[in-house]
């Protein structure tokens, strides 16, 4: 039997990071197993909010694609691909965008925050179709399953929405996609201010090398109450001992690292260098096969050319059957 299928993806804006892993990265690896797995590389989203910035997307590109390879994404079973090597998403757009009111979209209860996030006063056409888009990339590889964190549900429940529309108004064509959303916690940036993120410069990379690693570490926000190594320390709230939780495979040490914590009888350069090595410990193995990969740069433009064969593959078969659920598959 068929594998049911899987659309996922990333805005190549940069490099990812652990936030990135523990919110969506492990997981796409763990159902590529049992679902088919679709992932996007989204250069046409990030448009939406740095149009200037196409003349560094050829490198993001390559650097998410390594990470990808580095964390585990198979490419014998799974499909990663471009967006804009995709023209058929542009033509599903124009197709949802005649089905799709304005006052719908103004309610997408993300848009505000992207604005405010790009310092874009007004929202431009390609900002305010972004949901549009998103809907067009999941449905034009007919996606069953579209694993998001809870900010982005409201994007696939429009999704929904464009799909029993369509299919309504013409014929039956495409699923009605459901949302995973994912229960790992957000992991709090290393200033412990907000959630990890690019932008803010609060992150921890997958392709960063040991001495990097300890130098965040280092400056790791921890708990603003204890000014001395023999206060009574927090370990609730407390990002350094969130990061241990989620990466130091040594649970005895963390135990240990805690009941000290709060008793006064370990400073934060003890529990910040023996993050720093837990984090190099965990992140080693990405690290060799990303140099394995990157001395390679045959197979991350094969596997690429792959993903595109397949995803234009079933994107042609889409576009054929909303065409004739249309009644525009003309003979003339």
């Amino acid at each position: 039997m068929a594998k049911k299928r899987i659309l996922t993806g990333d805005r190549p804006t940069g490099k990812l990071h652990l936030g990135h892993y523990v919110g969506s990265l492990a997981n796409r690896v763990n159902l590529q197993r049992d679902w088919e797995l679709c992932v996007l590389i989204a250069d046409y989203h990030t448009l939406t909010t740095k149009p200037e910035e196409t003349s560094q997307l050829e490198e993001r590109i390559r650097d998410i694609a390594l990470d990808y390879l580095s964390v585990g994404i198979d490419p014998e079973i799974s499909h990663v691909y471009i967006q804009s090597q995709l023209p058929e998403t542009a033509v599903l757009t124009l197709l949802f965008s005649m089905i799709t009111q304005v006052p719908r979209l103004e309610r997408i209860p993300t848009l505000k925050d992207m604005l405010r996030v790009a310092k874009m006063p007004d929202a431009s056409l390609g900002l305010l179709g972004y949901p549009v888009l998103q809907s067009a990339d999941i449905l034009i590889v007919r996606a069953e399953l579209v694993p998001v964190g809870k900010d982005q549900e409201s994007h696939i429940e429009l999704t929904r929405e464009i799909a029993r529309r369509f299919n309504s108004l013409y014929a039956p064509v495409f699923p009605e996609a459901a949302a995973l959303i994912g229960e790992v916690p957000t992991l709090v940036g290393t200033d412990g201010q907000d959630k990890m993120s690019k932008s803010l410069d609060n992150c921890i990379y997958l392709s960063d090398p040991p001495k990097e690693v300890e130098r965040r570490v280092m400056a790791m926000y921890t708990d603003p109450t204890r000014l001395r190594a023999t206060d009574p320390g927090h370990v609730e709230g407390n990002p350094t001992f969130a990061y241990h939780d989620a990466f130091n495979d040594n649970k005895a040490e963390v135990e240990e690292l805690k009941e000290r914590y709060v008793a006064g009888k370990v400073g934060d350069v003890e529990v910040k260098r023996k993050l720093a090595a837990a984090i190099n410990r965990f992140l080693e193995p990405m690290r060799e096969r990303r140099a394995r990969y990157a001395s390679k740069p045959e197979f991350v433009r094969e596997m690429l050319a792959a993903g595109r064969e397949h995803a234009q593959r079933l994107g042609r078969e889409t576009i054929e059957m909303a065409h004739a659920a249309m009644g525009m598959n003309y003979k003339l």
